[in-house]
């Protein structure tokens, strides 16, 4: 059936999308996850977690569609294949990836030519805002998405750190799509001198003391200045609207800050 009627969303980014394209009246449940627009979580019944769902209630609801993301997602989507239940899986893991996730689920869904506005009015803010910090100081940053081990910031992370004025201090690191593969060192922390630390500890609260705590930590310029910040993991850690609008401008909040307080 084409364009399917009735979509469960399995991770929370495409759930907003399709809000914003204003097809929300095609889902039929989300994940546990799903936070944006707020009420979702009043509309949509829950049928999965992350990397768990619950096979038997998706299958009652008769779905036409299941969206779900990455390789973490791999086995639930080969059991409701198995179930004869159509599957797409995303997999964007940069921004150019986001505004592509963007246009395909519009081009699912039959309203591309909402997808392809919503993609250029995103594209446009980010375009401001990079325009916007080009001039001015750029700290040094730290994302750290994980505490143990210690875990760098993805891909679309470091470019919209880049963006908001930041410098990634792990941007190497960047581009590889598995966590294990962002691992780090405290040493390497240490070395990299981050102006500014941004914790978004997928799941759970940032602890700015726990961090301060780690052997050698104290020598850190962000420690030293008291630069430890939180952004929630829903705003920049699911790859979409989110991440291109509140987890962006809480990156420029923040450097705003630094730089306020340097010229201080």
């Amino acid at each position: 059936m084409f364009p399917p009627e009735r979509i469960v969303c399995l991770t929370e980014e495409t759930v907003e999308t399709l809000y914003l394209l204003g097809e929300e009246a095609r889902i039929v449940a989300v994940s546990g996850y799903a936070v944006r627009p707020t009420r979702v979580r009043r509309e949509k019944p829950r049928v999965s977690a992350f990397i768990s769902a619950d096979f038997e209630k998706i299958v009652a609801l008769q779905p036409d569609l299941v969206l779900t993301f990455s390789d973490l997602q791999a086995d639930i989507a080969a059991e409701l294949i198995r179930r004869n239940i159509a599957v797409h899986a995303f997999n964007q893991r940069d921004v150019a990836g986001i505004f592509a996730m963007i246009r395909t689920l519009g081009a699912l869904v039959g309203a591309s030519d909402q997808a392809d506005a919503l993609a250029v009015s995103l594209q446009a803010r980010l375009d401001t805002v990079r325009a916007q910090a080009a001039p001015q100081r750029r700290p040094r940053v730290y994302f750290e998405e994980w505490d143990e081990p210690m875990i760098s910031g993805i891909g679309w992370v470091s470019e919209l750190i880049e963006a908001a004025g930041g410098i990634d201090v792990f941007a190497h690191l960047a581009g590889q799509k598995s966590a294990k593969d962002r691992i780090v060192s405290v040493d390497a922390v240490i070395a990299a001198k981050p102006d500014i630390v941004v914790g978004s500890w997928c799941g759970k609260k940032f602890v700015p003391e726990k961090f301060s705590a780690r052997p050698g930590f104290g020598a850190i310029p962000a420690v030293r200045n008291g630069f430890l910040r939180e952004i929630k993991s829903p705003l920049i850690l699911q790859p979409g609207p989110a991440a291109l609008t509140d987890g962006l401008d809480a990156l420029v909040a923040i450097f705003d800050e630094w730089r306020a307080a340097q010229s201080a």
